[in-house]
């Protein structure tokens, strides 16, 4: 490519960034008067650990007032499919003003790009599906266009605690689905109305768990599996609300994580202080991952105290066997 070309390319690339961002954030203030609370994705302030926590409690609430639960959780395989052909009636629809709308037509609308390789460019091509710093919150909106039009803000049937109806948590893609009763139809609903936007679930993917045992289901010739728990943004979600068996789990993953760094902290190019870094960074967030909703008992509070000993004498490597208290260790560690 010519120097004057590829110049070219470049400022205008930088210059398709900035009109981006512009229109990210005057998109994103739609965006956030139209999203529900339920809707933690892609948001300010929110994450998977706030869903994570929030699916915890609601069982746990459940199981307090004896309330029979039951949960789906939904997965669709693709998040944009239809942006081109039908997402700007979606967009007036919801609340997004004609000028933006039009901007976003054109950006996605007839787009071409070429790939540059070390023999050369290929072909100009036509992009048949836009992906950019836009799309996560146009997905949101499309999602909540779904949900609205599956009637789930009306439902009544639902989980009620503390005067609230809670029928569906989201984050982006992932949805979980729960209701007392009645989580079939929600079901079938959501399916429905997503197929009208040419958006399909993974049935084989969707996962069903309740309280007590329920008949199997079956999603027109496809049967949803029934478990006891799920994994859902990380976390082991269990129908009782155990969190027992998500802190063995994750001390497991720690373990794992432990071990292989072995080549890195048995090097001798590598300092003392990089290596607790090393330790703090990548072994112990995999630990306390959504740790904010955990009710510990005191024994699986010395299973952690355990964990984090093991690691220490492991980088120190200080034989299981060796007498020494953990107090010398982290002494050593942070002497101040």
């Amino acid at each position: 490519m010519p120097k004057n070309v590829q110049t070219t390319a470049q400022l205008h690339s930088s210059h398709t960034l900035v009109m981006l961002k512009i229109l990210q954030a005057r998109v994103q203030q739609y965006v956030n008067h139209e999203l529900p609370d339920v809707q933690a994705g892609f948001r300010k302030g929110r994450g998977t650990r706030d869903q994570i926590a929030n699916i915890r409690w609601v069982i746990e609430k459940a199981r307090e007032f004896q309330k029979k639960s039951t949960s789906a959780l939904l997965t669709t395989p693709e998040l944009l499919t239809v942006w081109i052909t039908i997402n700007w009636k979606i967009l007036k629809e919801m609340g997004i003003p004609h000028h933006l709308t039009c901007l976003l037509r054109n950006l996605y609308a007839g787009q071409e790009a070429t790939v540059r390789t070390g023999h050369g460019t290929t072909d100009w091509f036509q992009i048949g599906k836009g992906v950019c710093i836009l799309s996560p919150c146009l997905f949101n909106l499309y999602a909540e266009y779904i949900m609205r039009n599956a009637g789930l803000e009306e439902a009544q049937a639902g989980i009620k605690i503390a005067r609230r109806n809670i029928n569906n948590l989201r984050y982006a893609d992932d949805t979980t689905l729960m209701a007392e009763r009645e989580l079939k139809s929600f079901l079938m609903k959501v399916k429905e109305e997503s197929e009208k936007v040419c958006l399909k679930l993974n049935i084989q993917k969707t996962k069903i768990m309740a309280s007590s045992p329920i008949p199997s289901w079956k999603i027109g010739r496809e049967t949803v599996e029934t478990v006891a728990d799920f994994i859902s943004g990380g976390p082991q979600i269990t129908a009782n609300g155990d969190r027992s068996h998500e802190i063995k789990r994750r001390l497991l993953l720690g373990r794992k994580v432990m071990t292989n760094l072995d080549s890195i902290l048995k090097s001798r190019d590598v300092t003392l202080p990089k290596m607790v870094h090393l330790v703090k960074a990548m072994v112990f967030p995999v630990v306390m991952y959504g740790c904010e909703s955990w009710t510990t008992k005191k024994a699986e509070r010395r299973r952690i105290d355990v964990f984090e000993l093991w690691c220490w004498k492991r980088l120190f490597r200080v034989p299981l066997t060796a007498r020494r208290s953990k107090q010398s260790i982290l002494n050593e560690i942070s002497p101040e």
